[in-house]
């Protein structure tokens, strides 16, 4: 049965529902504005600590650097892909391209 064949109410009562939103969007989106704002806070404090310990600490100092440069890459990582698995492309892109400028800093920081 395609869409010509069906009653006109049938078909219309479907394209009104199609373009009310969705009431369980914006809990959605709360929900996962949340778990971003908190990866990268995360990342954002957890980055500078360890560079902070690894250029100051006597002991450890490669390895911290090693985490910290690793951590540079990965925090917007698993943003972008958190913002792309619940489809939020735009968020997901913005991660991305803050993973690819990262990259730099985070050859820096591996070479100290």
């Amino acid at each position: 049965m395609t869409t010509e064949d069906q009653p006109a109410e049938g078909f219309a009562a479907r394209m009104a529902f199609a373009r009310r939103e969705d009431p369980l969007e914006a809990p959605r989106r709360t929900h996962l504005h949340l778990k971003l704002i908190a990866v990268t806070l995360a990342w954002l404090i957890a980055v500078p600590l360890l560079l902070i310990s690894g250029l100051t600490g006597p002991r450890h100092a490669d390895d911290l650097l090693d985490l910290a440069a690793f951590l540079t890459l990965i925090g917007p990582f698993v943003a972008a892909v958190i913002a792309t698995k619940n489809h939020r492309f735009g968020l997901g892109g913005g991660y991305i391209v803050l993973t690819l400028l990262m990259v730099l800093p985070a050859a820096a920081l591996s070479r100290l």
